[in-house]
């Protein structure tokens, strides 16, 4: 029977692992069984994500895990059946059809009725299903009496039903990169139960880069080519299996090309290949067609994808495009593969041109890299839009060339590790010569865009889920609350950070949560930890966050920045923020260059810091509000001199220091930064309170207050005078107050 039950009890029992350890291939041996085995996919499951909270809390809601194979999705759903106090039901949809899903629904109705327990059904290779097998596990999604985990190698939004799709949070996972694979590599090689820890195994230096590069991502392809190289490989006179480059390459001699022809990486690289001509690239339109090609894409269909380009994007520019592409396409049926790549290759870069060229030897230095270099990403500007576009974001951030002078922009189409790579070399012949010099221009611009960050390939949308939105009205209600210049202050920190869905967020100085209800919305599948210098901030942040599910409110935490480190250890090990933001983070903070020491410690390799200072040196100077004329010269004189001298005192570094000061503190710890000042004027009610406040003899804050400042040029009855003069002069007036604002985004070189 199709229908799989993953439960603790008999999944792991010794007699099962008995079998695995005998019988399975190293790459199933090796299968992670816990979250902390799991390498890779800190996006959607390092510490503080929304994911990884959520199985270690047992509140999963329906999932979809969408990635090519070998990324760990059937690992996921294994790690949430080991953990989960949930009935676990595991079904195939190559294996099952709707009779299973019935018997699956029956068994959660069952358990749910007799052990008021919740059942997650876990369904491999969900978009094998067809339409009427979603729909029929539909209305028990929605009803909760089965969480869905679905895992698929297809874009789910144009896989899977959309009804599903609604209900359920989507999680991307990526292909591994080559600092993961070689941790794979590592614990096969030491693990002594499941791995060759019992054995003396040794991996070359170049023997593991080459498994790795041509793993291409693959931990299974990884795993599956060690197994090889170990289990073929006589051990030398002292028992030892040394594996070498040449054992390695004999092991795994090609790399799979992920390209599907009906999915997602068909469609994404056609529309950069199509992108690519509309946009005069011919570099990264030989690109585009070598994968293509190499690939196994019919020659046919790019022919008639480039027959309507001809007469869509080049027409009367050029009517003789289309003939030539014609004549390319017959060409091919005569003479057929491998000889008809040169016309494929002719044809597009006569596209790619306008006028003819024949120089078509480029093609095959493009396809010399895709043979030998590590398969580089679409770019996510380049990919398909048409499906996915606001669920993962695919197309955001493409120009489109129509829209510029001369119909051209400098953009990126190459991938970001080929950038500045030259496939094709214009000869001075005929019209190519005209050309040679358009090509050069071109690749001149679009180096230089993309060196001075002109232009920056937008990142991909990884995770994406329902709305909520019971929450999604209370967190706009809450935002709503801030006033005009608070939020004017958010907005722009946000606008800096760029958050992605999937990131994890520390917001320093929480205090009544302008920033951090904020990062609740824009991160719904990481994390927003919230720091608070007090207790009560923490106590009043975390009573107003108590009406929000419990996965979606903030870790709020009581500390100082120099306790922080510690209060985050003991909670969260090991964490790190893809972001960090704060208004005013650094206002209690003496020691500038220690706080961002620190803060560039808890930064991932990619992440940012954003902060918004007030800075002091640039704040509104009281005696700046009286009118001069109203004091004795000699008393307004020393009070302008008194008041001053607060901004400048070297032993104060609350309050001596300007926006080059904050910069280069941040620059010193290896952090690249850009900081704009912005000065504003805002009304500030002068209440007697405020005025009360500015002459105490003490201060609340253990600061002094503007008269023990004046005090050290003014005497006691000149203090009183100036006193008077701000309750005659300014006591319920609204004034013009001047700031400044320090924006600050870093990041790591």
């Amino acid at each position: 029977m199709p229908i799989c039950k993953w439960v603790k009890t008999d999944l792991f029992d010794k007699k099962r692992q008995q079998l695995v350890d005998n019988e399975e291939p190293l790459a199933a041996r090796m299968r992670p069984r816990t979250l902390d085995e799991f390498i890779g996919q800190d996006h959607i499951i390092g510490p503080g994500r929304l994911l990884r909270r959520a199985i270690q809390a047992d509140q999963l809601s329906s999932v979809i895990f969408f990635g090519p194979p070998g990324t760990g999705k059937t690992t996921l759903a294994r790690i949430i059946a080991n953990t989960t106090r949930a009935h676990f039901i595991a079904i195939n949809a190559v294996l099952s059809g709707v009779k299973e899903i019935r018997d699956a629904i029956a068994t959660a109705q069952k358990h749910q009725k007799e052990h008021n327990q919740r059942t997650i059904l876990f369904v491999d290779e969900v978009h094998r299903f067809n339409k009427s097998q979603q729909d029929a596990m539909l209305p028990w999604v929605e009803n909760g009496t089965v969480i869905l985990i679905g895992a698929t190698t297809e874009n789910p939004y144009f896989e899977v039903n959309k009804a599903l799709v609604s209900r359920s949070r989507i999680f991307q996972l990526k292909p591994l990169n080559e600092a993961d694979l070689p941790r794979v590599l590592e614990q096969a090689l030491t693990d002594p139960e499941r791995g060759y820890g019992q054995l003396s195994v040794i991996v070359e230096p170049d023997a593991i880069a080459h498994l790795v590069n041509v793993a291409n991502g693959d931990a299974r392809s990884l795993l599956n080519a060690l197994e090889l190289a170990v289990e073929t490989t006589p051990p030398d006179e002292t028992g030892t299996v040394r594996v070498t480059l040449a054992v390695a390459e004999e092991s795994i001699q090609q790399r799979a090309v992920l390209y599907d022809k009906e999915g997602d990486a068909h469609f994404d690289t056609i529309s950069a290949f199509i992108k690519s001509l509309r946009g005069s690239d011919p570099d990264a339109a030989l690109y585009w067609l070598a994968k293509m090609v190499y690939a196994g894409e019919d020659p046919r269909f790019i022919f008639r994808r480039m027959l309507i380009l001809a007469s869509e994007d080049v027409g009367l520019a050029d009517p003789n495009a289309v003939v030539v592409v014609n004549g390319c396409a017959s060409a091919f049926e005569w003479v057929g593969m491998p000889e008809g790549r040169y016309h494929l290759a002719q044809a597009t870069l006569y596209l790619a041109n306008a006028p003819k060229s024949n120089s078509v030897m480029g093609f095959f230095d493009a396809l010399a890299v895709v043979e030998k270099e590590r398969e580089a990403e679409v770019p996510n500007h380049l990919k398909d839009a048409n499906r996915d576009k606001k669920g993962l974001g695919h197309g955001a951030g493409y120009l489109y060339p129509h829209a510029y002078r001369d119909h051209w922009v400098a953009q990126q189409y190459l991938p970001s590790s080929l950038q500045g790579q030259v496939f094709y070399q214009p000869s001075t012949q005929g019209f190519e010569g005209e050309i040679k010099t358009q090509v050069a221009r071109h690749r001149e611009a679009q180096l230089e865009a993309v060196a001075e960050g002109v232009f920056v390939s937008p990142v991909e949308v990884l995770t994406t889920g329902p709305t909520d939105r019971t929450v999604d009205r209370w967190l706009q209600r809450t935002l709503r609350q801030v006033g005009e210049q608070l939020a004017t202050v958010r907005d722009r920190i946000f606008t800096l950070a760029q958050l992605q869905r999937h990131h994890v967020v520390l917001d320093l100085n929480a205090g009544s949560g302008l920033l951090t209800f904020e990062g609740l919305r824009r991160v719904p599948e990481g994390g927003v930890y919230a720091c608070t210098r007090t207790s009560a901030e923490a106590v009043a942040l975390q009573e107003q966050v108590a009406a929000l599910p419990l996965l979606k409110r903030p870790v709020v935490l009581s500390s100082t920045l120099n306790e922080l480190p510690e209060v985050l250890a003991t909670q969260v090990p090991d964490i790190r923020f893809d972001c960090i933001i704060g208004r005013n983070a650094l206002i209690h903070e003496p020691d500038k260059p220690a706080a961002a020491k620190l803060l560039a410690q808890w930064l991932q390799q990619s992440g940012v810091l954003v902060l918004a200072e007030t800075v002091p040196r640039h704040t509104q100077r009281l005696y700046r509000l009286l009118e001069k004329s109203k004091l004795n010269a000699d008393l307004y004189q020393r009070l302008v001199a008194a008041e001053e001298a607060i901004y400048s005192d070297r032993l104060d570094p609350m309050v001596n220091w300007d926006t080059d000061e904050l910069r280069v503190a941040f620059e010193d710890v290896g952090l690249v930064v850009e900081v704009d000042e912005e000065r504003s004027h805002t009304q500030m009610h002068i209440t007697p309170a405020l005025i009360e406040r500015w002459f105490a003899t003490t201060s609340a804050t253990n600061r002094p207050s503007y008269a023990a400042h004046l005090a050290k040029n003014l005497h006691e009855e000149e203090i009183r005078v100036v006193k008077e003069l701000f309750n005659r002069s300014l006591l319920h007036q609204t004034v013009n107050w001047e700031s400044a604002i320090a924006f600050l985004r870093a990041e790591l070189s």
